[in-house]
C-alpha cells in the first residue's frame, strides 16, 4: 500500500520531485540454517519530501526492519528503494555507506554515543568520516548543537549529560550532515515522559522547517502527531493514512 494518497503538489507542477523515497515490492527474509522468516513482504510505499511519517504496529510486525531496509542499513531480498531517485540497493557497500552519511540521518533508542568523545566530537565524527574538512565539520557540529539547545554542553562527555541531552546530541549528529531524510527508531523509548515530550517537540519543529522524518514508534500519542501513519502487521503494510 502506498503512503501517498493525494494528487501531485505544487512542487511537482513546478518540476520538483515530490517523492523523496519510493519503495516498490520490497521483500526481506531472515535465514538461519534451514529456517526462513519473512520480515517484509512486498512493501510498496512513497514518502513525500518534508513529510513526517510514523511507522506503527505490534511487536514483531516489521517496523524496525522497514526502517533498516528502506534506509539501506540492511540488504533486501527483492524489490527496489529509490531515495532522491537513487537506487540504494544497487550501490556497492562502500558507496551506499557514503550515500547514507551524506544524505541520511539516524536517531535510535540507544543513543550510540562514543563515551570518550565530547558532544561536539560525537556530532562531528560522521562528518569527518564522510570526507568533510575538519574545520567545517566542527563548525557544523557547533551550529547543530546550538540548534538543539546544547551549545553550552559541547565540551561535555555523554556521562556528564542527562538522557534527554544525550538524545539531543544524537539528533544534532543526525542533522549535521544536512540530510535529505532522517530515520528515527523509538527515539523516546529510553526517556521519561517530560523529556520525551521535549524531544518530540524539537523533531516536530524541525519537520515544520522542512525536514523529512520517518519515525518508528509504539506510542499512539506520538503517532497521532505525525502527518501520516503507516501501520505494519506480519511484515506487510496493513494501512497508510493521514492522521487528520
Amino acid at each position: 500500500m502506498d503512503v501517498r494518497t493525494e494528487s501531485p503538489t505544487r512542487d511537482a507542477a513546478e518540476g520538483a520531485t515530490p517523492d523523496i523515497l519510493v519503495a516498490s515490492g520490497v521483500d526481506k527474509i531472515y535465514r538461519s540454517g534451514a529456517q526462513e522468516v519473512t520480515a517484509l513482504r512486498s512493501v510498496t510505499v512513497s514518502i513525500r519530501r518534508g513529510e513526517f511519517v510514523a511507522v506503527m504496529g505490534p511487536s514483531g510486525s516489521g517496523k524496525t526492519t522497514f526502517l533498516n531496509c528502506l534506509s539501506g542499513l540492511d540488504e533486501i531480498d527483492g524489490g527496489s528503494v529509490l531515495v532522491e531517485g537513487k537506487d540504494v540497493h544497487r550501490m556497492a557497500d562502500a558507496k551506499r555507506s557514503r550515500y547514507r552519511a551524506r544524505h541520511m540521518g539516524f536517531i535510535f533508542q540507544a543513543f550510540n554515543l562514543i563515551p570518550v568523545f565530547t558532544a561536539a566530537e560525537n556530532v562531528e565524527l560522521p562528518l569527518l568520516l564522510a570526507g568533510i574538512a575538519p574545520r567545517e565539520a566542527r563548525a557544523r557540529a557547533e551550529e547543530t548543537l546550538d540548534r538543539v539547545g546544547l551549545s553550552h554542553r559541547g565540551n561535555h562527555r555523554p556521562n556528564e549529560l542527562s538522557g534527554g541531552e544525550q538524545q539531543r546530541v544524537t539528533i544534532a549528529r543526525a542533522l549535521a550532515g544536512h540530510p535529505a531524510i532522517v530515520w528515527a527508531d523509538e527515539p523516546t523509548g529510553n526517556l521519561d515522559t517530560e523529556t520525551a515530550g521535549t524531544v518530540m517537540d524539537l523533531l516536530r519543529e524541525l519537520n515544520a522547517e522542512g525536514l523529512t522524518l520517518v519515525l518508528v514508534t509504539h506510542d499512539p500519542a506520538i503517532g497521532e502527531t505525525a502527518q501520516r501513519i503507516v501501520r505494519m502487521r506480519d511484515g506487510e503494510i496493513e494501512s497508510a493514512s493521514h492522521t487528520t
